[in-house]
Parts: structure tokens; C-alpha cells; sequence
């Protein structure tokens, strides 16, 4: 895996993957940013949602479950002095569909936290990771 980051001016930046996206990394104006894109550290965040995002659809669709929507909601916390890494990561799914599995939704988000989310488990070496989810319906005619 290849990427690089590329100074604009100020304090933003472009982040460019060997797959070929762009992303564009600012600071808040009081550290010379102009708020222009996501920081560094939310960034971190999201590919821990997304990865873990990611196996449990991915999960989910093999163990047959109807789902059609499914979203993460994450809270973290950092430490009060430098570095300050995350000391706390919670992510909470919600997960819709027609006649879900509680029991299958519970072992996909487990398997993604104890087994597969290489993002989460890297993470789970500085912050104390936790999890939890809910299951909605899905509307009539979904």
C-alpha cells in the first residue's frame, strides 16, 4: 500500500492513495488552518469506522441478513497532553433491514472487533475500544 501527502500552503494538505483518491487535510484557524478539510485525527477515526464499517456489512451479506442501511456512529476521546492519541474509541452501529438476526448482528460487529478490523485492532493498542448497536426496521416496501 502506497499514498502520499502533499503540502498546499497554510496548514492544508492533500492526501493522494496509490488507488488513486484525494483527500484534502486542514487545521482550525487557530493552528494556521484555514478549516478547509477534515484533520489528521478525525481522519484516523473514519478509517476505523469505515473499516470496521466495512466487515460488518460485508458479514451481514454473507450470513444472509436483509439489510439496507447501516451506519456507525463514533465517539472518541484523546488524551489531555502530548501525544495525544485516542485513550477512548466507541463505536455504535445501526443497522436496518427486514427481520434482522440480533444474534447475527451481534457476531458480525464481534468478528469485526475481535477478528478482522485491522484498523480497530491497531487503534485498540492506545484506546480502549468499545462497541454496541441497534437494530432498526426497515420502512414498508424497503
Amino acid at each position: 500500500m502506497k499514498a502520499r501527502v502533499k503540502w498546499l500552503d497554510n496548514m492544508s494538505f492533500v492526501g493522494e492513495s496509490g488507488s488513486g483518491h484525494s483527500v484534502v487535510m486542514d487545521g482550525p484557524p487557530e493552528a494556521g488552518g484555514r478549516n478547509l478539510g477534515i484533520r489528521p485525527m478525525e481522519m484516523l477515526l473514519l478509517g476505523v469506522g469505515g473499516c470496521s464499517s466495512f466487515d460488518v456489512v460485508s458479514i451481514l451479506k454473507k450470513s444472509r441478513q436483509h439489510i439496507t442501511h447501516c451506519e456507525v456512529q463514533m465517539t472518541a476521546e484523546r488524551a489531555t497532553s502530548e501525544p495525544k492519541v485516542f485513550t477512548k474509541i466507541h463505536l455504535h452501529f445501526v443497522v436496518e433491514g427486514n427481520n434482522l438476526s440480533e444474534s447475527r448482528v451481534k457476531k458480525a460487529v464481534s468478528l469485526s472487533a475481535d477478528k478482522y478490523c485491522s484498523a480497530s485492532i491497531m487503534m485498540a493498542k492506545t484506546a480502549e475500544i468499545t462497541h454496541s448497536f441497534e437494530l432498526t426496521p426497515s420502512p414498508a416496501g424497503s
